[in-house]
């Protein structure tokens, strides 16, 4: 696994399936979810193994464990969510800060420390879940999703660290029905139809939405599989593929 990026970001609005994604992950005694909502429970059961951390800084710790761990007990770390990560670090380390310059230096350094010396060199496949905040550019007139964040890291945004970027969404099957033709990956149960909608993962940016940051290797995704299942292992295995074939 360690010859191809593994680092992947799923973001969504509050109630969009983020963490609903993560159901059917295989091994879940191999999967480490680092929990930085105070605890905040999974709406399902799982076998996770489940720390919560107070203290950004303790994801270094556990990051540097696997990293020096041989044995491949982990094959997939959850960070739920960077968003509160961030905001964590901000009111541990900046807020209240003698020196609270230095300090917002610090909380841009943490996350590029975060992704460059930790989550890069991770034998397994790292997730991080993101909430999604929307503000209108006056210069275009369009609604930019992205994930929130402060200081300097803001211009380019949390993103552009992650070699795949997906968003979770709501939509229509109405809307979603002439996406099914040559899409192996979205399937519409009949109490989806019967409700009207579906939680899928946005693969491609549409002409609706041109202020999304979703990215991806060239080629990962078909245009059919533009909406696909909200189902995190679907995308590791197509990332896995991807790169080995």
């Amino acid at each position: 696994m360690s010859d191809h990026p593994k680092s992947l970001l799923i973001s969504g609005e509050s109630g969009m399936g983020k963490s609903a994604s993560l159901i059917n992950i295989r091994g879940q005694e191999g999967v480490l979810y680092i929990n930085c909502e105070a605890g905040k429970p999974l709406p399902f059961k799982n076998n996770f193994k489940k720390v919560t951390i107070d203290d950004p800084y303790e994801i270094f710790e556990y990051l540097q464990m696997l990293i020096d761990d041989n044995t491949g007990r982990y094959h997939t770390v959850v960070i739920d969510t960077i968003s509160f990560m961030m905001e964590r670090f901000e009111a541990v380390h900046v807020i209240g800060s003698a020196n609270t310059m230095q300090q917002w230096g610090a909380y841009g350094q943490f996350f590029k420390t975060l992704m460059y010396d930790y989550v890069a060199k991770v034998d397994a496949y790292v997730i991080c879940l993101g909430h999604l905040d929307g503000l209108l550019d006056e210069n275009t007139g369009q609604i930019q999703y992205t994930v929130p964040v402060k200081g300097a890291l803001k211009k380019n945004g949390l993103e552009a660290y992650f070699t795949t970027v997906i968003n979770t969404k709501k939509i229509r099957v109405k809307d979603l029905v002439t996406y099914e033709d040559d899409n192996k990956l979205l399937v519409i149960t009949d109490e989806e139809r019967a409700l009207g909608f579906k939680h899928v993962f946005q693969t491609k940016t549409t002409k609706h939405t041109v202020g999304d940051r979703i990215r991806s290797p060239m080629g990962l995704f078909t245009t059919p599989e533009t909406y696909v299942d909200n189902d995190a292992q679907v995308i590791m295995d197509r990332l896995t593929g991807y790169y080995t074939a």
